[in-house]
This record gives C-alpha cells, structure tokens and sequence, in this order.
C-alpha cells in the first residue's frame, strides 16, 4: 500500500460541503487519464476524418468510465485494499502474473502516449527536435518525486492547475470555431455506418481506450484511499457518497474536454465528407490559419504540454501501485519511474529514427488501441468484485449497477472482437 493510505483527514461531524471539499482531489487525478495526449490524438483524428459522427462515442465512453471507476472507488472505500491486492488475493498465481503484465502494458502504453505528445509539444512551442524532446520527457520522473515529496495535496492542486489550463485554451479556441450546434446535435447519435466502415471502427475503438483507461481502476481504488474516513458501514458509505461526487464532478470535465477536442478538430478540419486524418503536429500548423487567430496554434500548443505533464503523475502513481499489488514488490519510486518512463521513450525513438517523425501521430492513435484491448482485463475482475457481498459487505453493488457494469464489459469485448476480426 502507498504511503499516502490515510494522509488526508474527512471529518465525520463537519458539514457535507467541508467533507466534500476534503474529498475532492481522486477524481481529478483519476479525469486527467481522461484528457491525455492520446485523447487528443483520437479525437482530432476523429473530427477530421469524420467531423462530429463520432462523438456519440465519446459521450458512451464517458458514460462507461463513470460506472467503472465508481466501482473502483467502492472496492477501495469497503475493502481497504486495491484492484491490484484483490487480484493477488483472489486468483492464482500465474493468472496475477498475467494480469500484472497486462497492466504493465498498458502504463506503458499511455506513457508512450505522454512521450509523444509532451516531445510535439516542445517542438511546436520551442522548436526543440522530436528526438531531443522524447529525451526531455525523462526529466518528468524528477518532476513526479518532487511533487510527491511536497505531499499529496499539492500534487492534486498542481494536477488541477494544468487541468484549468487545458479547459481555458479549449474555451478560446471553441470562442474562435463556431462549431455548429445542430452538427454536434446530430453526432451524439449512435450511427450505424461506425461499424461498416474500418477506418470508423478503428478510430472508435481508440476513441473508447483513450477514454476508459484500464490502468485508471487500479488508481482510484487506491487513491481514494488517501482520505481517512471512519471505517463503520456508516463511515463507509458517506464517503463511497463523496468519491461519487468527485469522480463525477471530475469525469464530466473530461468527457467536455474530449468532447471539445473532437468538435474543434471537425469545425477546423473536416471537408464535409470523410477524409484522411489530420495528426497532431498538422492541427497545430493548420489551426490557426483555420480560425483566423494566430494565439490559437500557440493555445493549442500549450494545452498539449499541459496533457502530457499531468498525465505524468497518474502514470508514475500507478506504476507504484500495480507492483506492489500484484507482487508485493516495492522499487524506490525514482527507480520505478525510470523502467516505465525508458520503456516508453525507446519505442518513441526507434519510430522516429526508422519511420520518421510523421508515424509518431499513427502511433499515439495505436496505443490507445492497445488500451482498449487490455481493458476487458481489468473490467472483469472489478465487476466480479464488486458484485460479491463476501467482499464488498453492505457496499457490495446494487442490481442495477452490476448490469450496468457488465453492459460496459460485454460492449468492450464486442468491440475488440469486431476490431480484431475485421483487421484479420
């Protein structure tokens, strides 16, 4: 277990808004996954390909991560332990180690994600050299102890900054877009061609891995743990009641920033009809001229370094609670970060010297591809958990959650199923 179980003290007799306001911060951690470079590359490949028709796919994706990472804070709050530890408990050991490589990988992936977007990032504002800015990106390691040394509330309140950041450049840019409103209207509807085309499908699929992260359960259900509570049911169930607020507050933040990502990239980019995707480094390029403003690239480029930085320390946070959970193993935390963060950059590098600089936007779209492969793994063993009194006591999930919960999962595989049948 982190040291940072029980750091933050919510008192019982206050009143809801004190409690609620020394609750707040998981949730916020937990939306940032929500709003990373990969997000970003998902959805302007989204809204330049296919305009609006692909945001009912976001807003579904949304939807879905409420349901399970409000499963993931109740496993935290009534067992005391995390989706990692219940999984050591609960199944053999080959199946953990399965399970933790899985997990492995899929940190790995959105750290990769982190990589490529904070590296475009420092090339579009400063000119740095995509190689050169991928090496910068080891640098995030000092930044994470850093601020975890200052204590966990800091680290929340920097984490809320760049999060304020990111919604302020997206508020300019949609100022300057006039997106249309009937377009954005009729792409919350559900449209059948998303699963006869390809292209569609394997942008979705990004769509719903860049959303639901699989390593975001891990985190909340330890993270929310950073809160010390009365442990009574009473205790229990006031303050599952809280990280409901929170990881609501915080999710609907991030489903409006995916949502404006998308939007802006169809209101400057799309042609009317499909077209090839635009990537990341072309939208900084092409937005300004798009908008008429020349603070919109720069808008841009600065919210993208911001994704990247706070979606560092989710990942390092991770990291930490997976390998302790799943193996009972525990690295220094510089040691920890420096195997993830290696195993991201040295991907990003062997693309960029090979296929150069233009794949690294088919990449960020790949990895979250990945995302969406692995999450069934992590999906099914909370939905379980959660479900089962022995477990869970008085919290256990009530019937409609656990089929709303199981709706998410089977939705998940069916749409892997479909990706991986039809690129066969």
């Amino acid at each position: 277990m982190l040291e940072i179980t029980g750091t933050i003290a919510v008192d019982r007799r206050a009143s809801f808004a004190r409690r609620l306001s020394a609750f707040v911060g998981p949730g916020l951690l937990v939306a940032v996954g929500y709003m990373d470079p990969g997000n970003w590359a998902t959805g302007v490949a989204a809204g330049s390909a296919f305009g609006n028709s692909l945001l009912w796919v976001v807003a579904l994706s949304s939807a879905m991560a409420i349901v399970l990472q409000m499963l993931a804070a109740r496993l935290g709050i009534a067992s005391g332990r995390d989706l990692a530890q219940m999984c050591r408990a609960e199944y053999g050991h080959s199946t953990v180690i399965a399970l933790w490589l899985l997990c492995e990988l899929s940190i790995c992936a959105t750290d990769l994600a982190e990589v490529i977007g904070t590296a475009m990032a420092f090339q579009l504002l400063f000119g740095i050299g995509i190689v050169h800015g991928v090496c910068l990106t080891a640098l995030d390691a000092f930044l994470v102890l850093y601020l975890q040394r200052r204590g966990f509330r800091y680290l929340e309140a920097i984490t809320a900054a760049l999060i304020a950041t990111i919604i302020a450049c997206f508020a300019f840019e949609l100022a300057l877009a006039h997106p249309s409103g009937a377009s954005i209207v009729h792409g919350l509807a559900p449209d059948p061609q998303t699963f006869r085309d390809p292209a569609q499908l394997y942008v979705a699929i990004g769509i719903v891995g860049a959303t639901v992260m699989p390593h975001n359960l891990y985190l909340h259900s330890a993270v929310v743990q950073t809160r010390r509570f009365d442990r009574d049911i009473d205790g229990k169930r006031d303050a599952a009641r809280l990280a409901t607020f929170d990881l609501a507050g915080a999710l609907v933040l991030a489903m409006g920033v995916n949502a404006a990502i998308l939007i802006l990239s169809a209101s400057a980019f799309h042609t009317g009809t499909s077209s090839s995707p635009v990537e990341l480094r072309d939208a900084y390029r092409l937005i300004s001229p798009a908008l008429g403003a020349s603070a919109a690239g720069v808008a841009f480029g600065v919210g993208l370094l911001a994704a990247g930085k706070s979606s560092t320390v989710t990942a390092t946070l991770t990291g930490q609670i997976v390998m302790e959970g799943f193996l009972s193993l525990r690295l220094r935390p510089w040691v920890r970060r420096a195997v993830t963060r290696a195993l991201a950059i040295g991907p990003a590098l062997i693309v960029v010297v090979i296929a150069g600089e233009h794949a690294l936007g088919r990449l960020l779209v790949l990895s979250q591809v990945v995302l969406s492969l692995q999450l069934p793994f992590a999906v099914i063993p909370l939905v379980r958990m959660t479900g089962d009194p022995a477990k869970m006591g008085a919290l256990a999930s009530p019937r409609w959650l656990r089929l709303a919960a199981w709706a998410c999962a089977a939705m998940v595989i069916g749409l892997n199923v479909l990706a991986v049948a039809q690129l066969i």
